[in-house]
């Protein structure tokens, strides 16, 4: 595993040797920051179900400004802690070692609140949709005008995922990327459109996909099927 863009670009990070742990492959992490692009840049992260970070530590190499990882796997999150220094990146990084419900309740009760989500969690263990419901009931933990990005099985469903709109979903494989808004309890539109900083800085827009108007996200990923809405 290693690092594919940005400051930190072709960094080899450590990892774990454990059947529970599963590394989001390059391909997939290097298309889903393509579809990213600049909305990236100083956005505050939260890698749920981190493993070793790879995610996390992708983000912060291509400009985040910080990321937090949720594990409960307390080997794996020391592995985080290392390759965090292994990048440079030690003083933009918090480990919280435990499992995600906890962990987001924990962050919920601080008041932190996100730019970017990633979830991934385990294939085939049941815990899509209990992390995901956690999301659901606590939306606020993420920025009116972020994303939700969930990576799983092209096998297992998230079902219904309250507060959130689904704006688009990518297909690599066995695995299946999805990207969702936040809706407002008001009007049951999509929350918020991107940022002016953000807005200015992305050079495409995603479809009106019939709701909410556009996400201003990059379109220029490595080719892959898409499934639209």
């Amino acid at each position: 595993m290693r690092i594919i863009a940005g400051s930190a670009r072709g960094r080899v990070l450590k990892s774990l040797k454990s059947r529970a742990l599963r590394p989001t492959a390059d391909r997939v992490r290097e298309s889903v920051f393509a579809v990213l692009g600049e909305w990236v840049k100083e956005a505050r992260f939260l890698d749920l179900y981190a493993g070793a970070g790879g995610v996390g530590l992708e983000a912060l190499s291509r400009g985040a400004s910080l990321a937090t990882f949720v594990e409960s796997h307390r080997p794996a999150g020391r592995v985080i802690e290392g390759n965090a220094a292994l990048c440079g990146f030690e003083k933009q990084v918090r480990v919280i070692i435990a499992p995600v419900e906890r962990g987001l309740a924990v962050l919920r009760r601080e008041g932190a609140v996100f730019d970017l989500i990633f979830a991934d969690p385990p294939y085939d263990r049941g815990e899509l949709g209990a992390g995901l419901a956690r999301l659901g009931q606590w939306p606020e933990v993420l920025a009116e005008d972020g994303l939700l990005i969930i990576q799983r099985s092209r096998h297992e469903e998230p079902g219904e995922l309250k507060a959130f709109r689904r704006m688009r979903s990518l297909r690599y494989g066995e695995t299946v990327v999805e990207l969702y808004q936040r809706w407002t309890q008001e009007d049951g539109r999509v929350a918020a459109q991107p940022r002016p900083r953000r807005q200015e800085r992305c050079r495409r827009q995603l479809p009106r996909d019939g709701v909410g108007g556009p996400m201003g996200l990059a379109t220029d990923a490595p080719a892959q099927r898409e499934v639209r809405q």
